[in-house]
């Protein structure tokens, strides 16, 4: 029997790389503009679960259909966990991944390396549309160059330098980072929870 599970962002790639990961298991897979939903959701949490929940709850009620959301973000520990759930928003509405490279690199000026730790986490929300929810998370964790390095990823991705590997995000291949990466650790997991659930007779 195949599902039909919707995947909740306007970032096709997303979708495409979500796509790939989930082809060995019953699902059809939509994106928003599959499902004909323009609609945003305020991303109002405080915190990674909250916004990953708030999108896959609104949108399963809105769909009608089994949801996907994941919201990440850069946590530096220098900035006290600063940008957190604002990094995609903390250098303005309309900021490029440049402007907003920009803004992390001035707060961190003259931060010795020993000082410049941080991770990446993401968290991955799966919602009903009779709002019955479960999250998985992943983490990594690296150091915040002075300059960034690399032509791959996007956002934070080309001053996240990961020593065990040493590259940024940016210098890996796309293999390598879904190896590793925050990302990559939440939808594995979420992808054995849909199993589990499917086995199960929960969805």
């Amino acid at each position: 029997m195949t599902r039909q599970l919707l995947i909740a962002t306007k970032n096709m790639g997303k979708v495409r790389e979500y796509r790939d990961l989930l082809a060995d298991l019953p699902f059809q897979v939509f994106s928003l503009a599959d499902a004909g939903i323009d609609a945003d959701v305020e991303e109002t949490g405080e915190t990674f679960e909250e916004n990953a929940l708030l999108k896959a709850r609104a949108y399963a009620r809105l769909s009608g259909l089994l949801t996907w959301a994941d919201d990440s973000g850069l946590a530096v520990d220098a900035l006290d966990g600063w940008p957190g759930v604002r990094s995609a928003r903390v250098a303005g509405p309309n900021a490029s991944d440049m402007d907003r490279i920009q803004w992390l690199l001035q707060r961190l000026e003259g931060a010795p390396a020993g000082d410049r730790s941080a991770a990446f986490h993401c968290v991955v929300a799966i919602a009903t549309p009779d709002g019955r929810a479960w999250t998985t998370e992943g983490s990594c964790e690296g150091v915040i160059l002075d300059a960034p390095a690399g032509e791959r990823g996007f956002g934070y991705d080309p001053i996240f330098f990961v020593p065990t590997l040493g590259k940024t995000f940016a210098q890996l291949t796309r293999a390598e980072k879904n190896a590793i990466s925050h990302r990559g650790m939440a939808a594995r997991k979420a992808k054995a929870l849909l199993a589990r659930l499917i086995a199960a007779g929960e969805l």
